[in-house]
């Protein structure tokens, strides 16, 4: 019994190469749709005639939503497979910005939110579609690609929906067309050549031979290949359970995890759900009973400190340095920009240092804490013009490290869970940091960011304590195969 990714390496470069590259062109336009409303929420959610308090509240709704839908959402996309999640979660979202686009009144606006914060996990599952897709050595590089095309949409987004809004209806106009957006996304995932690019997992543990041979005859195209089909072992123990959960009747019905085909008339739709709650509770238990709590500890404590440091970054420059609010937003651009491009150096470092993602994580983290360190101390703009640089690069590697170490760690069967559980830590992060920031920033406008050097300290301690383990663990895992 081989890994169902050896059975995904078989496939040919070129169709591989296809639906990573349209998965590329969803996460680009999912960003850019969404950043098309951001800038504007909180200015229509005011001219409703909210108060600053509803306001507020109605704002941390889609936070709260997401912090308990990620992990759930994550492991139902490792059940019911990528594409028929991915569908509803684009089309549900779409629906909740359409609501939005009809919102006169608080309630209405509260409402579109709902689905929206439930299902706005269109970005988490293709990361895990292609966390799928490649292989260990390649998944940095493909991930870092990925960013950076997400990246440039959240960048151009706020350009065109700022043009709307100069319109009579702007913000009415800039929900319709984020709606619309989605449904285009929707059809592109409708569209793209599954039954080509991948072959589903209950298949590939039953022809054992035939992918054996198949894989090591990619050795030339795919490199760790060979690697990836020595974990089948392990991996299938996992695999072969969640694909019968899913409610599969016959052989050819197996394929329900990559197709969406069922045949309704043979399926019992609540022993079907019910089956499916089932295998997510177990796959977020197992989640929660694993030996990761240091890693997602460490991604709470990084995350919240790179948010204290942009926490009150245009209050702090002005008052630091009586920089205009128009230069500041362009030092922002800047740095946003940088940080999106950066995505193309994370494979070349990852190659660089071997693939050595724990010791890569350990000097990004390093890296940051000292530059928002050097930010609160800074003299002079030009020095946190400097930090802003090089900052923008250590958070966007320390990002893809985190995930990678989450991924080797919990094992690709689960990707969609892991990444949904990273996500729900980083939506604890936006919880509490408004909250240590304005706390901080009755003391100083430097508060913020020298409290987030205290957490980042904290991670980079808990780094060195528990990268030594992590290797020796990966060690004595190679010794076996």
């Amino acid at each position: 019994m081989k890994n169902a990714k050896c059975c995904i390496l078989n496939q040919t470069p070129r169709r591989r190469t296809r639906i990573i590259q349209c998965i590329y062109v969803v996460g680009f336009m999912d960003l850019f749709g969404v950043s098309l409303i951001i800038p504007l929420l909180s200015h229509h959610v005011k001219a409703l005639g909210a108060s600053p308090t509803v306001a507020g509240l109605v704002g941390s709704t889609y936070g709260i939503l997401q912090l308990f839908s990620s992990t759930i959402v994550g492991s139902w996309s490792d059940v019911v497979g990528r594409r028929y999640s991915m569908l509803m979660c684009l089309l549900l979202s779409a629906l909740g910005y359409g609501l939005l686009g009809m919102s006169t009144s608080i309630a209405l606006f509260l409402l579109a939110r709902i689905p929206v914060g439930l299902f706005k996990h269109s970005l988490s599952i293709c990361r895990a579609l292609l966390s799928d897709l490649v292989s260990e050595v390649e998944r940095p590089l493909v991930m870092g690609h990925f960013n950076v095309a997400s990246s440039m949409g959240f960048i151009l987004g706020p350009v065109v929906g700022g043009y709307l809004t100069e319109h009579d209806g702007g913000f009415y106009t800039a929900s319709f067309t984020c709606a619309a957006i989605f449904l285009l996304n929707t059809g592109l995932v409708w569209l793209l050549p599954w039954s080509d690019a991948l072959t589903p997992r209950t298949d590939a543990n039953s022809n054992s031979s035939a992918s054996n041979a198949s894989c090591h005859d990619n050795d030339n195209h795919f490199t760790s290949t060979h690697q990836n089909c020595s974990q089948g072992n392990s991996d299938n123990q996992t695999t072969a359970p969640a694909a019968a959960v899913t409610g599969s009747v016959a052989p050819e019905k197996n394929q329900r995890s990559w197709n969406w085909d069922l045949d309704w008339g043979e399926v019992s739709l609540l022993p079907s759900a019910w089956r499916q709650l089932s295998s997510v509770g177990s796959k977020i238990s197992s989640v929660a009973s694993s030996d990761m709590w240091d890693l997602f500890l460490v991604r709470l404590l990084m995350a919240m400190a790179i948010m204290l440091y942009y926490s009150n970054f245009s209050l702090a420059m002005e008052e630091r340095f009586m920089l205009k609010p128009k230069a500041t937003g362009y030092l922002i651009s800047y740095s946003s920009t940088l940080g999106a491009l950066a995505g193309f150096l994370v494979g070349p470092i990852t190659k660089l240092y071997g693939n050595n993602m724990s010791a890569l994580l350990l000097y990004s983290s390093v890296l940051t804490c000292c530059l928002i360190l050097l930010y609160a101390v800074a003299p002079s703009v030009w020095h946190v013009f400097l930090c802003s640089t090089f900052i923008a690069i250590s958070t966007t590697i320390g990002r893809t490290c985190i995930t990678d170490l989450i991924l080797q760690k919990g094992g690709a069967h689960d990707s969609g869970t892991l990444i949904g559980a990273g996500q729900s830590v980083t939506a604890v992060g936006r919880v509490l940091a408004p909250l240590l920031s304005g706390l901080a920033q009755e003391f100083s406008p430097c508060g913020p960011p020298i409290l987030g050097v205290g957490l980042a300290l904290a991670g980079i301690v808990l780094l060195l304590v528990r990268v030594p383990k992590w290797d020796e663990r990966g060690k004595r895992k190679e010794a076996q195969l």
